[in-house]
């Protein structure tokens, strides 16, 4: 297998009026995505993952006692996670179908409480990571943070939605500001629709 950056679900401006700039994407897509894929595909040339699916690369490298992964998971779950990131948001602002919406509230208790425990738990991640609205194998949905590119697949939960809080992520745009993105990503930024094709 190997690993190919995905072009763009949209043109690389097109998020500019929402928040997230050219400038952002060309160095967080073209530059930092393109060398997860790079070095990925460097680590996995021959070695027992070089035709295992990502998902069962990032399971199998994924390293529960130690916070300083690998450098085949590290590449190949940062991969994974771009690649999910960049269908997660779109262009044009959309609305939250209803049965996500029900989802939601269900397991939060409102709309507004999804958005706090996802707000916090964006900005309370320590240094580099990733904040998400995860689907347990109960069913019911949960708020997480993950360090590093760690990601739901090392825990069994299905992705619906994550926003990358390193700091290429959003340092062009909103410099320290990290909550400002964070609610600038849920209430602009977020494909709904995407979201809910995941429950």
């Amino acid at each position: 297998m190997s690993l190919e950056l995905s072009d763009l679900p949209y043109p690389i401006d097109a998020l500019t009026a929402h928040g997230m700039s050219q400038e952002t994407m060309e160095y967080h897509h073209d530059i930092h995505h393109k060398a997860y894929v790079d070095n990925g595909n460097n680590l996995l040339k021959d070695t027992a993952w070089e035709n295992k699916s990502l998902e069962e690369i990032i399971t199998g490298t994924y390293d529960a006692n130690s916070i300083a992964q690998n450098g085949i998971f590290n590449n190949i779950s940062q991969h994974w996670n771009h690649e999910q990131f960049w269908q997660m948001m779109s262009p044009t602002q959309v609305k939250m179908p209803s049965e996500l919406d029900k989802a939601i509230t269900d397991s939060f208790g409102s709309i507004d409480k999804f958005k706090e425990e996802f707000y916090n738990a964006g900005a309370t991640q320590f240094g580099s990571g990733w904040c998400w609205l995860v689907k347990e194998k109960s069913g019911g949905l949960k708020v997480t943070k993950t360090e590093n590119g760690v990601n739901p697949i090392c825990f069994g939960q299905t992705a619906l939605l994550g926003c990358d809080v390193w700091e290429h992520s959003y340092y062009i745009d909103f410099r320290n500001k990290r909550p400002v993105y964070l609610k600038n990503f849920i209430d602009n930024l977020v494909n709904w629709e995407y979201v809910a094709s995941k429950l």
